[in-house]
Formats: C-alpha cells, sequence, structure tokens
C-alpha cells in the first residue's frame, strides 16, 4: 500500500479529488486541512505521495512545498489547485512539484499523471478499497462546497487578469455567507473603513438562480491600475470605460467558473456603474432594497508587487439558495 497524503482546506475539495484517484490503485489515505497539518503527517511517513491545494489558511501549498525542500523532507508533490495562472504553474515546479492538474481534477488526466510518473501501474495493482472508505467519512456542507465552487472559478478568472495585466494574482480563501442587508453593510465597513470607491455592478439569472456581482475599486489605487494597462484616462469619462472593462473581465470569468461547474448557462447584464467616489455607505443606502438578505460569496483579489486589490462580491438572491443547494448536491453525486 503506498501512502498518499490529500491536502486541501475544502472537504469537497478532498471528496472530489479521492473519487478521481483510480480505484484500484492499493493506497493508504491520510487527509490535512493545511500545509502546517500536511507536513506534520509527512514527517510520520504518511506523506511520501502527496495531492496539494495552493489556496489554504495557515500555510498554503507554496509555503508547504517550501517547507519541503527547507526541512529536506521526501515528498512527491502532484498540485491540484484553481489558480491556474501560468506562474502559479511555473511557481510550484520550480519548489519541486512534479505536476500541476487543475481542479476540478479530471479522473483520466490524473490517472495519466500518475503513471507518467510511476506512481501508479494498472496492469499490476490490485483492488483497492481506502478511497470508498475515505469518501464514506467525508461530510460537505453546502457552505464548503460553494465555496471551493467559488475558489475554482476565482481562479479561471485570476488567470485572465494576470494576461491582461502582465502580474502574478494573490489569490484568499473565499467566505461565504448568508447576510441580511445590515450585516453585509457592517462587514463591508469593518474591512474597508474610510476609503472611497467606484463600483461596478452587474446582474446575472439561469435557471432560477439570480443574483448580482459587485466589484470595488479602490479609488486610490485607480491611478496604478491605469498605469499597469497602459491607459491614460483624461476624464471621468475614460476611467468609468477602463473600470468597466476590467470589471467585465473579472466578473465575466467567476460567473463562467460557477456556471460551468454547476452545469448552468447565466444570462448576463451589461456591467453598470453603481457609483464612483463613493462611500460603502451610500453604496449600500442606494441598494438597501435589492440586497435585502443575501448569500454573499466575497474574494479579495490582491497583485502581487502592486498596492492593489479589487473587491469581489457574489450577491445571490435568497431564493436562488434551494436552486443552488440542489445544483451542488447533483455535483457532488
Amino acid at each position: 500500500m503506498i501512502p498518499l497524503l490529500v491536502c486541501d482546506d475544502s472537504n469537497m475539495a478532498r471528496k472530489q479529488l479521492i473519487r478521481a484517484l483510480p480505484a484500484e490503485w492499493p493506497v493508504s489515505l491520510s487527509q490535512a486541512t493545511n500545509g502546517e497539518e500536511a507536513l506534520a503527517l509527512i514527517r510520520q511517513g504518511l506523506g511520501p505521495v502527496m495531492l496539494l491545494d495552493l489556496t489554504m489558511p495557515v500555510l498554503d501549498g507554496y509555503q508547504t512545498l517550501a517547507a519541503l525542500r527547507a526541512e529536506g523532507l521526501s515528498s512527491k508533490v502532484i498540485v491540484v489547485s484553481g489558480d491556474v495562472q501560468e506562474e502559479a504553474v511555473r511557481r510550484v515546479r520550480e519548489l519541486g512539484a512534479l505536476a500541476f492538474i487543475k481542479k476540478p481534477a479530471d479522473p483520466e488526466i490524473l490517472r495519466q499523471t500518475l503513471i507518467d510518473l510511476k506512481l501508479f501501474d494498472p496492469q499490476a495493482t490490485p483492488a483497492a478499497q481506502a478511497q470508498a472508505a475515505a469518501l464514506s467519512d467525508l461530510k460537505v456542507s453546502f457552505r464548503d462546497a460553494l465555496r471551493e465552487v467559488s475558489n475554482v472559478a476565482m481562479g479561471r478568472a485570476a488567470a485572465l487578469l494576470a494576461k491582461v495585466l502582465g502580474v502574478f494574482v494573490q489569490l484568499p480563501v473565499p467566505q461565504v455567507n448568508i447576510f441580511e442587508v445590515s450585516e453585509l453593510h457592517m462587514t463591508l465597513l469593518d474591512a474597508q473603513r474610510g476609503e472611497r470607491f467606484s463600483a461596478i455592478c452587474q446582474g446575472f439569472i439561469g435557471e432560477a438562480i439570480a443574483g448580482e456581482a459587485l466589484l470595488l475599486f479602490h479609488d486610490s489605487e485607480v491611478n496604478d491600475m491605469a498605469r499597469l494597462l497602459g491607459w491614460q484616462p483624461k476624464n471621468e469619462a475614460q476611467t468609468s470605460e477602463m473600470l468597466l472593462d476590467l470589471a467585465s473581465i473579472l466578473i465575466g470569468a467567476c460567473l463562467a467558473g460557477v456556471a460551468e461547474q454547476l452545469d448552468l448557462r447565466f444570462s448576463q447584464g451589461h456591467p453598470q456603474l453603481l457609483g464612483q467616489h463613493a462611500s460603502l455607505d451610500q453604496l449600500i443606502q442606494i441598494n438597501r432594497q435589492r440586497w435585502r438578505k443575501t448569500l454573499a460569496v466575497e474574494i479579495s483579489y490582491s497583485l502581487e508587487g502592486h498596492a492593489i486589490h479589487f473587491d469581489l462580491l457574489l450577491l445571490f438572491t435568497e431564493d436562488s439558495i434551494k436552486r443552488l443547494t440542489d445544483k451542488i448536491g447533483y455535483l457532488m453525486e
């Protein structure tokens, strides 16, 4: 039996990955929810082969690979991540990863990767039962599942943004919460106290799921973004055009990633400028009726080497939750 370690902070991601493993691969499975836990298991000899996520709390995938090298620990690592930026792939290979597979892992690609790395020989392996046991033990909540779907979609949007701006986009762990409008208000204010924003909103609807994507640009960072893009806006109208173009890239790619995973088709409205140089107080007051109660996915992108970040919220209507739950349940079957 080959000790195999699956490291990902999401129960859903680990379940998808374990399900994608060759059923006849004779492995004994261990699981970790962050790099710190993974390193502890590897020190115990439980991770000579590891499937590793990148975007995790405590210790992310990059830090885990660096720690393996620093400690001289032996583990054959395949990175399985939603962060599909070309620079992400280059960095993990430089840090010692043997291969990179995008989430959600295609079983055939994973199988062929294991064969190519001589970690799995389909001609010589007896039937294994470790995967079935691990799958039965993994319980996936709606919030965890939606967070993982958002994580994959976020990574695809970041890859597009990285190409447009020529930078490396640093990705967070998405947050998923159900908010009353007053709670959404307080959450945003706590995170961005005192700053002023330009906000872009884009509606979307598909198969009884509807909502709005809200993208916040910090006014203090707009000039830096213009320089990155090679733009020289001469007035407010040209600045607005630049922000709308960026919003189309981020929101469109993120919604497309969600739709593809859940087998949906979203119709999207045109991006609209909700307010320019406005406080969050003003934005919330203007849209209080639309956002009475909402399922919110919060994603904050930041650009490495630049004091620039974007705050993206996917705000689903309360009525969408049942259909989302059904779709995610189908995805997990």
